[in-house]
């Protein structure tokens, strides 16, 4: 079949983590079990940022909102691919693929930015803790969620609306359990310059630079930290910042785990469907 317009497409094959059929039921309670304590865990977050007064500070408000973020993700993912082990089907329709695609980059991406604006809230805590309730009032923490939202909608918009440009010549399979952008890409029997361009731009810009402003959040943290004479002072200043710092730690590294295996994909097989 030669390239053509989108309206060919109409199913992908999602691979999943193991093609073994005795798997798929430890695979199912496995990630049911995950997804739930996420869910919950995160909605006991947000519960307890909403209704304890004491906890209504910039710091728990940026947590609740992550945990918001964090709930989005997974749920765009795992209830996918557990009602396909379910169902024992790994079928995914074209818009249901591009659906995934979008809300993916949305909450990723949010990840990278909620984590940032975090580390300026501890930068602004441990660095100018005299001027802490006046610089991050709560205009500028609602602004700065805002405009986190706002700037991840339009990305993921824009290289959503770049993939119903490409064609696909036929059925494919995808070799993960949910579609991703750069694998779908690959698969486009179009010409994907323009798209390749797009979305490693937007990698550098939306992704290095929220790492880059915790670097340099960090990088003043531990400058300031170290000049503290006390010890008892440079506890409690670090103690403030070890949640978060372990949060981004495990978050960075997950997602180079994650890259990781998308540079080193099963190879991708075309496959005939029966007509």
């Amino acid at each position: 079949m030669g390239p053509g317009n989108n309206t060919q497409i109409s199913d992908f094959l999602l691979l999943g983590l193991s093609e073994e059929p005795e798997l798929q039921t430890l695979l199912f309670g496995l990630f049911l079990s995950m997804y739930l304590i996420t869910v919950f865990g995160n909605l006991l977050i947000i519960l307890a940022a909403s209704s304890d007064s004491h906890l209504h500070t910039p710091m728990y408000f940026f947590l609740a909102n992550l945990s918001i973020v964090e709930i989005c993700f997974t749920s765009t993912t795992i209830p996918k691919m557990l009602v396909n082990i379910q169902k024992k089907s790994k079928v995914i329709n074209y818009t249901g693929c591009i659906t995934q695609i979008y809300f993916l980059i949305v909450f990723g991406v949010l990840d990278f930015f909620m984590l940032s604006v975090m580390a300026y809230d501890r930068f602004v805590a441990i660095c100018h803790p005299l001027h802490y309730t006046v610089i991050m009032n709560p205009r500028l923490c609602g602004l700065l969620v805002l405009l986190s939202w706002i700037m991840c909608i339009l990305n993921s918009l824009l290289q959503s609306l770049m993939m119903l440009r490409l064609s696909f010549c036929t059925h494919f399979q995808i070799p993960h359990f949910f579609c991703e952008l750069n694998q779908m890409i690959q698969l486009a029997c179009s010409d994907t310059f323009l798209n390749n361009v797009v979305m490693y731009f937007a990698a550098v810009l939306l992704g290095g630079g929220p790492f880059a402003g915790i670097l340099y959040s960090y990088s003043k943290i531990v400058s300031t930290i170290l000049g503290i004479s006390s010890a008892l002072g440079k506890y409690k200043a670090f103690s403030t910042c070890a949640s978060h710092l372990s949060v981004v730690s495990l978050f960075y590294c997950t997602v180079l785990g994650v890259t990781l295996a998308l540079l080193f994909p099963r190879a991708p097989t075309q496959v005939q469907w029966p007509r």
